[in-house]
């Protein structure tokens, strides 16, 4: 699913725009050796985290972008990295658990 679709299905906010992708599952952790070593490609990682390793992270995984749960917001430096690279960073004031059972129900509906 088109991520901009994602966004707006899930009423997400828009910290950073980055390259148009496609979302094809999600992954949920805060650990990031545990996203280096599980998240599959295109997915979007749903996260507490929102320091400059996140984007890091991202593209060592080649994740379209990363939703920062809890109404956390990413620093400066985060997002100007965020966009340098073409990272869709994004926000939700919902905790992880709501943003991953409504990501997905999204992409069961396809």
């Amino acid at each position: 699913m088109e991520i901009r679709e994602v966004v707006k299905e899930l009423d997400l906010e828009v910290f950073v725009e980055g390259k148009t992708a496609s979302v094809n599952g999600g992954y949920v952790s805060d650990l990031l050796s545990d996203v280096m070593a599980n998240a599959d490609e295109g997915a979007l990682w749903i996260t507490l985290q929102r320091h400059m390793n996140i984007i890091a992270v991202a593209q060592l995984k080649k994740l379209p972008a990363v939703l920062i749960t809890g109404g956390a917001q990413p620093e400066k430096d985060v997002r100007e990295r965020s966009l340098k690279e073409g990272l869709w960073l994004l926000g939700s004031r919902e905790c992880s658990f709501a943003a991953a059972g409504k990501l997905y129900s999204l992409l069961k509906r396809g």
